[in-house]
Order: structure tokens, then C-alpha cells, then sequence
């Protein structure tokens, strides 16, 4: 039972060509679909990219999320493994260079794509072993999703209807091989619209309502930053104002909570909401605070089977590492297959400074990563 590095590293380049930032999937969908049906699995398309489409028209290029299975002969319910299709910007033009020392870096000028082409290689060569060496495993369900970057848009549409699996692992976490996130937070973003009144601010700044003034008033009080030890709040962007001379009529404040227990969230909004409120109040203006969650928390303790099956895989493929398991205050597509009933913990797959043209991988930790995967893929328990 063994990973062809060669050939892993060969996919993972490939899989990093593809222009795929979210929303424009289709090329790297198709790509990925034909690839597990050479494989022998049935593979099946839900209608998230119409759905996507009658959000905004623009998103022509999106894919959908795809579901695929192989039957086992082990016993045992079915397992289901997840990675996205889709990276941040910048990401057209990617090209995958090979270094000296065994990372895998693009030329400094766009992201890697190994968030989340590290998930999907390690999936493919995975499921290839298993087809070669016909390796016995029990039911797997393999779920590539679309639009996972911008708070899991495409996960959204997942029709769970379609998946049997009450356990699974999204291949989507950066740090050491052998990690896994058991918790993950609530992710709810703020939009605070304030209005106050327009006025000439040399002539008759009296006659106005400083939106600005509000804004500040308000932000001095909201408590931001890392809050408690399970919540953060942040305020990230601002806009508004016509020009220097006129008093301020509307400034939109934008940001977000997160926070390990939902009901905590939503209490935060409520009070960042009051506070907004008393401001406005006090300058004669008024807000209105749009909440929106974008994924609910869940925490799975180490006696679940899912993380003990990811434990006994780690200390049977790397002897020499210590199995982790952590909280992460990144959102995943695990947040919405817990909140659906399937237990499901984030694995570490390869890749590193996610999110940056400084993004890297490793030849030796993606074929770990890809070990890891065939080892929990084989484990009927």
C-alpha cells in the first residue's frame, strides 16, 4: 500500500494550472470529475452553479459541487472525504515551480492553489492506490465542492440527501501533516449603514449629522479584537463621505464575529447592535446593523469515532509524529456537514501561508498527506 510520489507531485502540478479562483471552477471541475470516473466512481453534479448564477449573473464560469462514490467490501457505514476546487486571488496564471529544496512554490506573482489542490491531489492519488493494488475499504463518498473561500458559498447547496456517510474529513487545513481541527467557529459578518445628514461644513456645519461622528463614537465603545478567549470581533473596512467640506450623511462599517459557541455570537451582535443604536440616538442619526451568519460552530471530542479513526491512521503511516488535534477560527466546509449531521474534522494536507503569493507545499509532507488519506480511506473502523 503505497503512494507514488512521482505521480502525486505530477497531479498536484496539474491541478495547480487551472485558473480556479471562486467562481470560475468549470474548467478544473470538469477536469477533476473525468479523473474519478477514470477511476471507477460514479460521479454526480447538484445545480449549486444555477443557484450560484441566479445570485449574480457574472459567476458564468462557476462550477458545481460534485458527489462520487466507490463501493467497499469492508463493513462499516460509508466515509466521506471533501476537498474545494476553487483558490483566492491572486490566482490566474499560476505556475507550480519545483525548488531545489523540495518545496513547490509558484513564481511570487500569484497564490499556489495548494489551498485546496493539496486536498485534491492527496484524494486522487489516494483513490488511485486503492484502484491499483485493490486494497479493500469499506463505502466511500467523495464531496468536491465549489466557492469555498468566500464563506463556503458553494457548500450552501449541498444536497445532503445525496450523501449516506454520518462521518468525514475536509482535506483543507494548513500546518504539519498529522493535525486535524476538531472545532471551528460561528462566522457572522456585520454591515452597519449610518445615516446622518448632509451639510456645507464651513458655511452651516450645525445644519448636519455626522455619520463619521457616530462611527466613531460607536467603534470607541464595541469591544474588538480577540474579545474573550472564544470570540474575536474586527471592524475591516469603511466607507463613505462626499467630499472634505460637507458634514458626512452615510459612512457603511464592515466586519465580523467569531466565535467558538453560537449562542455567544449572536449575544455579541446583539449588543454591538445596541451600541450602534445609543450612538446614533445621541447625534440625531440612525443605523441599521445587518447581520448575516455565514457558518455555525461545532467541536467534536476526541472520543469520536471520526477523530479516533484519524488518530490510529496518523500513528500507523508517521510513527515519528504525534497525532494533534486543534481549534481553528478558520471556517470550512466542515461547519456546514456538521450542521448536518455529519461528524467531520479538518485534516492538514500540505500546504502553507495559505493565502499569499508566498503559499508553499513540500514533495515529502504531500505524500504524506496523501498516506495519511489512503490509510483512513482503508480503515474499516
Amino acid at each position: 500500500m503505497s503512494v507514488d510520489t512521482q505521480r502525486l507531485v505530477h497531479e498536484f502540478v496539474r491541478l495547480t494550472s487551472f485558473d480556479a479562483p471562486s467562481f470560475q471552477e468549470r474548467e478544473i471541475s470538469a477536469y477533476v470529475k473525468e479523473k474519478l470516473q477514470s477511476l471507477g466512481l460514479q460521479v454526480e453534479e447538484d445545480n449549486a452553479r444555477q443557484k450560484l448564477l441566479e445570485e449574480d449573473p457574472s459567476r458564468e464560469k462557476t462550477g458545481s459541487n460534485l458527489y462520487a462514490y466507490l463501493k467497499g467490501d469492508l463493513p462499516g457505514a460509508p466515509i466521506l472525504f471533501s476537498a474545494h476546487l476553487d483558490t483566492v486571488s491572486p490566482g490566474m496564471g499560476k505556475k507550480a515551480i519545483l525548488q531545489e529544496d523540495g518545496r513547490i512554490t509558484s513564481d511570487g506573482t500569484t497564490v499556489l492553489g495548494a489551498d485546496d489542490v493539496s486536498g485534491l491531489a492527496s484524494i486522487l492519488e489516494a483513490l488511485t492506490v486503492i484502484r491499483e493494488e485493490g486494497l479493500s475499504h469499506p463505502d466511500l463518498e467523495i464531496l468536491i465542492t465549489v466557492a469555498e473561500e468566500p464563506y463556503c458559498s458553494g457548500s450552501r447547496f449541498v444536497e445532503y440527501d445525496r450523501l449516506k456517510a454520518k462521518e468525514g474529513y475536509v482535506l483543507d487545513l494548513d500546518g504539519p501533516v498529522g493535525t486535524a481541527a476538531t472545532a471551528a467557529p460561528s462566522i457572522l459578518s456585520l454591515k452597519a449603514d449610518i445615516r446622518g445628514k448632509a451639510a456645507h461644513a464651513g458655511f452651516a456645519p450645525e445644519k448636519g449629522i455626522n455619520a463619521l461622528s457616530i462611527a466613531a463614537d460607536a467603534l470607541a465603545n464595541i469591544r474588538t479584537g480577540r474579545v474573550a478567549e472564544d470570540l474575536t470581533v474586527n471592524f475591516g473596512t469603511i466607507r463613505g463621505g462626499s467630499g472634505r467640506n460637507v458634514v458626512p450623511e452615510e459612512i457603511l462599517l464592515e466586519g465580523e464575529i467569531r466565535c467558538l459557541d453560537h449562542e455567544k455570537a449572536l449575544c455579541e451582535a446583539d449588543l454591538i447592535r445596541k451600541i450602534f443604536e445609543k450612538a446614533a440616538k445621541k447625534y440625531g442619526g440612525s443605523v441599521q446593523l445587518h447581520v448575516e451568519e455565514h457558518i455555525r460552530s461545532y467541536g467534536l471530542r476526541e472520543e469520536k469515532s471520526v477523530v479516533q479513526r484519524f488518530l490510529k491512521a496518523v500513528q500507523e503511516v508517521l510513527p515519528e509524529r504525534k497525532a494533534q488535534c486543534i481549534t481553528t477560527y478558520g471556517g470550512s466546509d466542515a461547519n456546514r456537514l456538521n450542521a448536518n449531521g455529519i461528524d467531520t474534522i479538518v485534516l492538514a494536507c500540505a500546504m502553507e501561508n495559505c493565502h499569499g503569493t508566498d503559499e508553499y507545499t513540500t514533495v515529502p509532507e504531500l505524500t504524506r498527506a496523501a498516506q495519511v488519506t489512503l490509510r483512513i480511506m482503508t480503515r474499516s473502523n
